[in-house]
């Protein structure tokens, strides 16, 4: 109860235009959309745009009175912007199969429980990775977020060589993925 009553405060916040209400939709939502993103032949940018697109729709929606949200804000964010991406590599000639039928395998109530932890492992990755520190933070986010390669990573960051570079990142890669098990096992 105490959830929907939180998603609801949500909606109503972003009708209004509460700033509070939509950074808080967004903190808890972009990133899942990112690496979906990402993980679909997208880039950052692709993922900034097409979040964007879902809460000005998410926006539209909220402002209406007959709008009745009947899943959780992630879980509606996250249909609206798989259709969207599916759409738009559908029209850069990268996705093959009909968007029409995409409706009918967007089960949102059925993938509910997926997308929840889903996002609670996002916001868990995403803490990890604040609480990382510099260079490290930028370096994994230039090599795994930007697709930037190791030799310009290496002349960036100061690195003689896109080996050292390449050494560097692997330590802060382990240094994350420790920060992320010690949060994640507290959570379960």
């Amino acid at each position: 109860m105490k959830v929907e009553l939180n998603e609801q405060a949500l909606l109503k916040g972003l009708a209004k235009d509460d700033a509070k209400a939509i950074e808080t939709i967004y903190k808890e939502n972009f990133t899942m959309v990112q690496t979906f993103i990402i993980n679909n032949n997208g880039s950052y940018d692709d993922a900034r745009d097409i979040f964007q697109e879902a809460m000005i729709a998410l926006y539209e929606k909220a402002k209406s009175d007959s709008f009745v949200l009947t899943s959780k804000i992630s879980t509606y964010v996250y249909s609206i912007c798989r259709r969207l991406w599916f759409k738009r590599l559908q029209q850069l000639g990268r996705y093959s199969n009909q968007i029409d039928s995409l409706e009918e395998t967007v089960a949102v109530e059925n993938e509910l429980e997926f997308h929840e932890k889903k996002n609670a492992e996002f916001i868990i990755m995403d803490r990890a990775l604040n609480s990382l520190g510099e260079p490290c933070k930028s370096l994994l986010e230039g090599f795994y977020v930007k697709k930037i390669d190791m030799q310009a990573l290496a002349k960036e960051f100061g690195y003689t060589n896109a080996d050292n570079a390449k050494n560097q990142k692997y330590k802060c890669l382990m240094r994350l993925k420790k920060l992320f098990f010690a949060q994640y096992n507290i959570g379960e």
